[in-house]
């Protein structure tokens, strides 16, 4: 895990060598371990690293093929490093790293190895005999990259900072991305929070060469599902389930480095700790963070799981006070804004300072195999054919009536619902997602036309294919909500402490396989039961049954008591933002404060988080 940068088709070499150390230096908490810079007269290229494999010197970077024609800078992890090194015996390695591994691999099949790789990632290589750079990220987008265009010449980081620090773009608000903020609480790439800052795509790469810039897709989610899998019975789907994620978990666990593992007492990282176990020679590290309120305290969950599989487990206790003294920091932490990411930077820094330099997680679990609410709200409203026929005005009613007599958050988007044409996956998913309604954002917003949804863009996708419905929900998941806010947010916080993250359910094969699966296998059932099932006896019954909490905490109490003074003076920070009407921030923010029941601390905490993102970068 680690941070590049890179600049292509500069006019000015020993300029750029100055932008690439700034560039370098923005993202030095992303590696400790190494610097390095390298230049020939077209590219620069900057790394900054964490050892996880091969910690020697021999695996810094920038590496070279010791035929001098490819140089590359790498960030991730390439999980079948050690198959691909067998499959090519006639290279000449000089490290044991995961990174010169995928240099032979490229000088060996060129860009048809990403068909063999199995990781995440985000690299650039450079060809000089061709002089073509390939920047690639990987298939589910876990780790992120970042480009922006100065004239002719291409700059490229592993974070805003790296690009904001180089010096050569305009640091202004990207008009259309801010109301995808509003509606949403992040940014679907590929844009992003700043005008002409783009961000590549999950499973596509960009070639630049004496052509221009060219966009390749190597691997699209929406056509990845097998078919075959349809025609497999309940037992070979199960078995095929928990052959492939125990094989993700048994790859994942290779590092030089001491490694642990993320443990809520969920089922997801249950289940990922419970695999851990079964192939390690010595007990599991993992860490849970424990409260004194009962509401948000998981532990005795936890607990259970620790017990049963032996691990060396490290509870983290969490108070209000050491939470609220950290939360700068965190915030300070985020390269993009976002409207989540506090809890996972407070887990982080505990788990880096316990010795840990990589632990596993169970991200992505949720959004493959029907975890969250929205998979069975969809369901339901797909099978309510009568409401569906109800005449759109007698609708309308009921909806107006419900949120009068209770008004909320809930009763507003049921609002909404009942007003629109149809009832169906394309038209509920973008809605179920909001966080402020079309209403919300055009009192905010001075531009009285708002730019097309980017939730709803991609639901039209989803719809478009021959997926089941569970997979097309899980479609959307993956391409909206888990690249743009959890695997974000994931390698913006732990790599603020120099923690590598990696998600098990995030296995291509894995996702491949189970985008296949039929909806009488996945849903309505008990939480989870097909990923459940296919893990045998593994988990304890009182896991498998247990509520869904997730990891919440008292925003709501602290935005109105501990926070409300600093909540209210970053809120006054978004009057640099000209189009956004600030009265109408303020009534909101008041709203808030006086319980109104429509205004909850999940639409208010994200415009706190901006305002302090835009005076932290000095953008305007």
């Amino acid at each position: 895990m680690c941070g590049i940068n890179g600049i292509w088709n500069a006019g000015n070499p020993q300029d750029e060598l100055g932008r690439i150390g700034q560039m370098n230096a923005a993202l030095a908490h992303r590696g400790p371990d190494a610097s390095g810079v390298w230049q020939d007269a077209r590219v620069t290229l900057g790394h900054r690293r964490l050892s996880i494999i091969d910690t020697s010197p021999s695996g810094n970077q920038p590496m070279h093929s010791t035929d001098g024609r490819f140089h590359i800078v790498f960030n991730g992890e390439l999980y079948n490093y050690r198959e691909l090194r067998q499959q090519l015996h006639t290279a000449n390695f000089v490290s044991q790293s995961d990174t010169e591994v995928v240099m032979a691999a490229w000088q060996h099949w060129g860009p048809d190895a990403l068909e063999r790789m199995q990781g995440m990632f985000a690299f650039a290589l450079w060809d000089s005999l061709a002089g073509v750079l390939y920047l690639v990220r990987d298939r589910l987008g876990v780790k992120p990259l970042y480009y922006t265009f100065s004239g002719p010449a291409l700059l490229f980081s592993s974070e805003l900072r790296g690009l904001l620090a180089a010096g050569k773009t305009a640091r202004r608000i990207n008009r259309t991305a801010m109301v995808d903020f509003l509606k949403f609480a992040t940014v679907h790439a590929p844009a992003t929070i700043v005008e002409d800052i783009h961000m590549l795509m999950p499973g596509h790469m960009l070639v630049c060469g004496a052509r221009g810039v060219e966009h390749r897709c190597y691997w699209d989610l929406l056509r990845a599902g097998r078919r075959d899998v349809a025609a497999m019975t309940p037992g070979e789907v199960k078995s095929g389930i928990r052959e492939l994620l125990q094989q993700s978990v048994e790859m994942r666990m290779r590092a030089d480095v001491p490694f642990g593992a993320f443990l809520s007492g969920g089922i997801d990282s249950s289940a990922i700790t419970g695999l851990m176990a079964a192939v390690s020679d010595q007990p599991v590290r993992t860490f849970s963070v424990t409260f004194s309120e009962k509401e948000f305290d998981e532990s005795p969950y936890a607990e259970i799981i620790a017990r049963k599989f032996r691990t060396s487990h490290t509870r983290i206790h969490l108070t209000p006070d050491a939470f609220l003294e950290a939360l700068p920091d965190a915030l300070s932490a985020m390269d993009h804004p976002s409207g989540d990411g506090p809890n996972t930077y407070v887990v982080s820094k505990v788990t880096r300072a316990s010795g840990i330099k990589m632990a596993l997680s169970g991200i992505g679990g949720d959004e493959l195999f029907c975890g969250y609410p929205v998979f069975r709200q969809i369901r339901e409203l797909e099978n309510k054919r009568w409401l569906r026929m109800m005449p759109s005005g007698v609708r309308a009613l009921a909806g107006g009536a419900l949120a009068a007599l209770k008004p909320s958050v809930a009763s507003e988007k049921i609002r909404t619902l009942l007003r629109q044409g149809d009832l169906d996956f394309l038209h509920t998913y973008p809605l179920k997602r909001r966080v402020l309604s079309d209403e919300q954002v055009r009192r905010l917003w001075r531009e009285p036309l708002l730019p097309a949804d980017a939730v709803q863009q991609v639901c039209a996708a989803c719809a478009a294919t021959w997926l089941p419905l569970m997979s097309k929900i899980s479609a959307a998941e993956m391409t909206t909500y888990l690249p743009n806010v959890l695997l974000r947010d994931t390698d913006q916080m732990s790599m603020a402490h120099s923690l590598e993250v990696r998600e098990p359910f995030l296995d291509h094969r894995l996702v491949e396989f189970v985008l296949g699966v039929g909806d009488n296998l996945k849903f309505p059932h008990t939480p989870k039961q097909l990923l459940t099932e296919s893990l045998g006896d593994l988990l304890p019954h009182d896991i498998i049954q247990r509520p869904k909490m997730g990891f919440t905490l008292p925003w709501a109490h602290w935005m109105k008591h501990e926070l409300k003074a600093w909540c209210e003076g970053r809120l006054l920070l978004l009057q640099r933002v000209e189009d956004l009407r600030h009265d109408e921030v303020m009534r909101m923010w008041n709203d808030f404060l006086r319980g109104d029941r429509r205004m909850t601390w999940s639409r208010i905490w994200p415009l706190v988080v901006l305002g302090h993102w835009i005076d932290r970068h000095d953008v305007n």
